[in-house]
């Protein structure tokens, strides 16, 4: 945090939560077991990131009064959450589905290098006082990472259960970029 002494209470509140379900995201997308199945490695490593997706949007729900935001909100919750859901019934299946040892090199780059970026992101997202324009400049990447882990993957051989999960975190994450864009406009944070 760059100007501790002019955020509020409440803002600094609100980004000591972040800041935790941010560590708590990059510990458990990158101290996870990779195996020889790309669908299991993407599955275990989306996981931890959509429950930071959900908790990031608990903990906004408890500052904004913004309609929009709470909108947007409360639909990644219910989005995140059926997607935890669907990835977890289809893992005892998917992670059978293994792939050759040049292809998980491939996938495992270019998802480490996604990851990376999205988390130097995060961590260095704008902060001020205004906790509606902290949120969405926090969400952005970690939005942006979905996606661009969600392509990447899709270059891939995978469990035929998993495609739909991961065309449906594209869709619906890019839907939310387009939200929070025209949200931040509106508040004039952009």
């Amino acid at each position: 945090m760059n100007h501790e002494s002019t955020l509020s209470n409440n803002t600094k509140d609100y980004l000591e939560v972040y800041y935790s379900i941010l560590d708590n995201m990059i510990e458990g997308m990158t101290n996870v077991t990779l195996t020889d199945s790309i669908s299991h490695n993407f599955i275990i490593q989306m996981i931890p990131h959509h429950r930071a997706a959900i908790q990031m949007s608990e903990n906004l729900l408890k500052y904004t009064t913004n309609i929009p935001l709470q909108n947007i909100a409360s639909g990644i919750i219910t989005a995140q959450t059926q997607s935890i859901a669907a990835m977890q019934k289809v893992q005892p299946y998917c992670s059978r589905i293994t792939n050759l040892e040049r292809d998980l090199s491939l996938y495992q780059r270019k998802a480490d290098q996604i990851m990376r970026t999205m988390f130097d992101r995060m961590l260095n997202a704008r902060v001020s006082n205004d906790i509606n324009a902290n949120f969405i400049h926090e969400m952005l990447p970690h939005h942006m990472g979905a996606v661009e882990m969600s392509k990447n993957a899709l270059q891939y051989n995978l469990c035929v259960d998993l495609i739909p999960i991961l065309d449906a975190i594209i869709s619906s994450q890019e839907r939310g970029i387009k939200q929070m864009q025209q949200v931040l406009r509106q508040i004039g944070s952009y």
